[in-house]
């Protein structure tokens, strides 16, 4: 198949620090291109990914004039008969002209999704645009909407190492942004509770600097309490590989949160708030534990070692590998083809 992948403008793809989403295009990129298919990736200038490049002209997704040029570089493509399928990890506004096309679309949601969007998107299309859900949570108050699919990011497994021991008085890990929905500040407690010591690791975003500095800053005391700011996929691999557990005391309703993929990717278990797709990712009991309080977590977090951490990288082989990832949308690929109206 030829097919083209689209990526927000903002960062490259893979990104060098933060960008969990351009970690999921690099990788399906990769595995599709492995298996024979030509990519071509609409992306930030600096992306080196598998596949052709495209380089997006505009550099940032709220600007209309940037949008319209990005949408302008998409459709000339499109409409020179370059690819058998679209697929947009980034704006549906940059699908707009193309949405009448008979070309099978597809437009991967990372982030919560707009149900007036999607309505839009189905009708101007007339059925040629399909949705992906990461999560079955996500998706839940818009599956009756035109026709949806559900494909969980991932990870490559290669980047992790598995662990099956740690250190009895291994720390727990909080990798994240550092903001208050994310639960650093929970994370602190836990571990206090805990008595265990916690790494903290993650990218402060100008907008939470001060709350960080007054809520997060107070307790890092280099001892019980480390930051070791933003990481790389090595250094990442390293520290959630040396943990007893991940820590996901988040205050929203995440997606999916590729980290805790990461995680048990490397064998460690995961103590999680019941919020968004936590309950999904997480099977409780097996793989961590999820509960609905604070308090709940740090009463688990004592059985925490009973927990088999082959179980963890076991489930992201099977449910959230890169092949595992690459095969769920090469079927839905496959379907969308086979239902491609006739016409130009």
């Amino acid at each position: 198949m030829r097919i083209a992948l689209t990526a927000d403008p903002e960062l490259p793809v893979p990104p060098r620090l933060y960008g969990g989403i351009e970690r999921i295009i690099d990788m399906l990129a990769r595995q599709l291109v492995e298996r024979g298919h030509e990519v071509t990736l609409f992306a930030h200038r600096d992306s080196a990914t598998a596949g052709r490049l495209v380089p997006w002209p505009g550099l940032a997704s709220n600007s209309l004039a940037g949008g319209v040029r990005n949408a302008a570089v998409l459709t000339q493509a499109v409409w020179r008969g370059d690819f058998d399928m679209v697929h947009s990890f980034s704006r549906v506004a940059y699908l707009t002209p193309i949405l009448p096309t008979p070309i099978p679309k597809l437009m991967t949601y990372q982030r919560p999704i707009s149900a007036r969007t999607v309505r839009v998107g189905q009708a101007l299309s007339g059925g040629t645009l399909a949705f992906v859900g990461i999560s079955h949570w996500m998706m839940r108050h818009v599956e009756h909407i035109g026709r949806w699919f559900m494909v969980p990011n991932g990870v490559p497994l290669e980047t992790y190492e598995f662990k099956p021991k740690v250190a009895d008085d291994a720390p727990f890990v909080f990798l994240g942004r550092l903001e208050e929905i994310k639960g650093p500040h929970l994370a602190i407690e836990i571990a206090r509770r805990c008595g265990r010591k916690l790494v903290l690791a993650g990218n402060i975003p100008p907008e939470h600097q001060a709350w960080f500095d007054a809520v997060v800053a107070p307790h890092i005391d280099g001892s019980q309490i480390t930051f070791v700011g933003p990481v790389d996929d090595i250094q990442k691999n390293a520290l959630l590989g040396q943990a007893c557990a991940f820590l996901m005391p988040i205050l929203w309703d995440e997606p999916f949160g590729i980290v805790m993929a990461e995680a048990m990717a490397c064998g460690t278990p995961v103590l999680g708030l019941n919020r968004g797709s936590v309950a999904e990712v997480v099977e409780d009991g097996v793989t961590g534990f999820v509960t609905e309080t604070v308090g709940e977590l740090v009463e688990r977090a004592g059985q925490i070692g009973a927990l088999d951490r082959g179980a963890c990288r076991a489930r992201v082989e099977r449910l959230y590998s890169a092949d595992a990832v690459t095969d769920g949308y090469l079927a839905v690929y496959e379907q969308l083809l086979a239902a491609r109206p006739r016409g130009r």
